[in-house]
């Protein structure tokens, strides 16, 4: 790909990258980034794999960022990768979600490194904002 185009691209992203960046969340944008976080994760952690799609903007970030505001009960740690940007960071986080075929966006629950509750693009996609808070909130609920 040209140089311009990834550049248009890396421009483009910013607003997704900040909206999660400024819920709180820690950007992995290389595949050592999320090695080191895994390796040494501890609690419980909530994991955003980010994209540049409709369902992303409209449903995904907007409702992850408001389960996080209304939950009483959440995750200790907040990370995102960003899928067909981070592509080696967004490979390497998915190596860890064992028997779970690829989804962008979608997001993970883990305590340590074992995911205990996994909400993919299917169950996002068509769905209300509410569903998808609903969907999260309760598996805060089980941390």
């Amino acid at each position: 790909m040209s140089m311009a185009y990834e550049e248009y691209m890396r421009q483009m992203v910013k607003p997704m990258r900040a909206e999660l960046v400024q819920a709180g969340f820690k950007e992995l944008q290389t595949e050592e980034e999320v090695e080191n976080y895994m390796e040494s994760a501890e609690g419980t952690t909530l994991v955003v794999v980010n994209s540049v799609c409709g369902c992303a903007a409209g449903l995904a970030r907007p409702a992850v960022t408001q389960a996080l505001l209304r939950s009483d009960k959440k995750p200790e740690h907040l990370v995102t990768v960003f899928a067909g940007q981070d592509k080696e960071a967004t490979a390497r986080m998915r190596e860890y979600f064992k028997g779970i075929e690829p989804s962008s966006p979608s997001m993970a629950v883990l305590k340590g490194r074992e995911v205990v509750h996994f909400i993919p693009r299917h169950d996002i996609e068509d769905h209300s904002m509410e569903e998808i808070m609903d969907n999260l909130e309760s598996a805060f609920q089980q941390l």
